[in-house]
């Protein structure tokens, strides 16, 4: 096993990286310091890991409320329903949220723990890899609207993240990949020695060797625990973690959160990002190249789709929360390990780059 701690100020929490940490309950239980919890999952994972889960919940007032699974489901109506089923249960200040499920069960669970008596505990379970490398840590919760997706949502760290690798033997093959682009993405915004690690190890790692996997996730949260120790409320440091989200973000909202995984946005946002650097004179052609080289080795997309007209992406890019009044505001990079934030990108060049 391995742990990562969150060190913030006046405060920290663990995020436990190994096999078979749901079962320890004697680790994780301790977290929940009153009597009521609410367990938030999906129909997809809750048949899956809820029974076990609740083993380590005996003689606590418990009760689960299940999303239907995708991202089209994290909305204002499931945060009023799950606010509602804390409120049947008599939830009291003291009570714990428990989001078992991946970035979506995550990100919800950890809103409305925020909303909840104006914020309670929650406990961080990710089922997904993408969520045990990402947005399991570092305690941003949000809710797509219509407009664009986390418009709306809350800083609100979790008490702990417990992430069991024994949890992805489940995970289906495209949403195991979609994972290791968040994974690529800490090593392109600031490590290039992790950057050539994973070039070394991209055949383990895509076929799920376990010791691989279990380094590359702690590598990953690591730098991402450095970074919100540093930027907690994303002014300036954090904002680099999105390489890749402008564009990527884009692409899911214009394909209402059902063609692509975020993941799948993500790794494709990247290379979009890296080709408008080389635009911008920022960084040079062979470290794109080896960038895509090493997100197709990994199984991942590399290519936009065409049906999106680039005028509809840049749309929906400008409402980006990095942005400032009138000007775009992107994070770009000047080669592997070595991202910036860049404001008043021309639009021609992103449209450019989009088509």
């Amino acid at each position: 096993m391995e742990t990562v701690d969150v060190d913030l100020a006046g405060r920290s929490y663990p995020v436990w990286i190994g096999p078979g940490l749901l079962a320890d309950s004697e680790r994780w239980r301790p977290m929940i310091r009153g009597r009521h919890v609410l367990v938030v999952s999906n129909t997809t994972v809750a048949p899956l890991y809820l029974d076990a889960l609740a083993q380590g919940l005996d003689g606590l007032r418990w009760a689960s409320y299940l999303l239907d699974d995708g991202e089209m489901h994290k909305t204002f109506a499931n945060i009023g329903r799950i606010l509602e089923a804390l409120g049947e249960m008599g939830a009291t200040r003291d009570a714990c949220i428990i989001a078992l499920g991946g970035g979506v069960v995550g990100d919800m669970a950890g809103f409305a723990a925020a909303c909840w008596m104006r914020g309670i505990d929650f406990i961080q379970v990710p089922t997904t890899l993408l969520a045990m490398v990402d947005s399991s840590v570092g305690g941003k919760t949000g809710v797509n609207l219509p407009t664009g997706k986390n418009l709306a949502g809350a800083f609100h760290q979790p008490r702990a993240v417990v992430a069991d690798t024994y949890l992805l033997d489940t995970l289906p093959q495209r949403e195991f990949r979609a994972g290791l682009a968040e994974v690529v993405k800490g090593a392109a915004i600031g490590d290039p020695a992790f950057f050539a690690w994973l070039e070394d190890h991209a055949d383990t790692l895509a076929t799920r060797e376990t010791r691989p996997l279990i380094e590359a996730i702690a590598r990953k949260c690591r730098y991402k625990a450095g970074v919100v120790a540093r930027d907690e409320t994303e002014q300036g440091e954090r904002a680099l973690l999105n390489l890749g989200h402008t564009f990527g973000h884009a692409l899911e909202t214009a394909g209402n959160y059902s063609e692509i995984l975020h993941g799948e946005g993500v790794a494709i946002g990247m290379v979009l990002a890296a080709r408008l650097s080389e635009r911008l004179g920022m960084a040079t052609a062979d470290d794109t190249q080896r960038l895509i080289t090493l997100l197709q080795r990994l199984g991942l997309p590399t290519e936009r789709s065409s049906r999106h007209a680039p005028t509809r992406l840049l749309a929906l890019m400008r409402l980006d929360k990095k942005n400032t009044a009138g000007t775009l505001r992107l994070i770009l990079w000047r080669g592997i390990g070595r991202a910036e934030i860049v404001s008043g990108v021309a639009e021609d060049d992103v449209l450019a780059v989009l088509a």
